[in-house]
């Protein structure tokens, strides 16, 4: 098993999170995410590099009818398992705010 730890603000795990879940639905391609997202295309490209050394993301070049060059992102599949000892030991790293958890 990897495990990633990394410092990110709230806004970019916001994008991150974002991207996660739109990709949840099936592959996109990285100009379609770019207009979904209303993000320029080397922001967007940064995400979701990020997001493939995680092992979250694959990407896939293809060519499209036209000729054109398309890159296809998409989740891998995830083996997540929790355990008490994982939850405890994370417990510590959530922030908190007015009595509640921020994730």
């Amino acid at each position: 098993m990897v495990c990633v730890s990394v410092e990110i603000s709230e806004g970019i795990f916001t994008r991150l999170v974002r991207i996660l879940a739109k990709l949840s639905s099936g592959r996109n391609y990285v100009g379609q995410l770019t207009r979904d997202f209303g993000m320029s295309g080397p922001l967007l490209h940064m995400h979701l590099k990020r997001l493939e050394a995680a092992g979250l993301v694959s990407n896939r070049m293809e060519v499209s009818d036209d000729g054109k060059a398309m890159n296809y992102y998409e989740l891998r599949p995830l083996d997540l398992r929790l355990t008490p000892e994982l939850i405890a030991g994370a417990v510590p790293t959530l922030a908190l705010e007015r009595g509640a958890v921020m994730l």
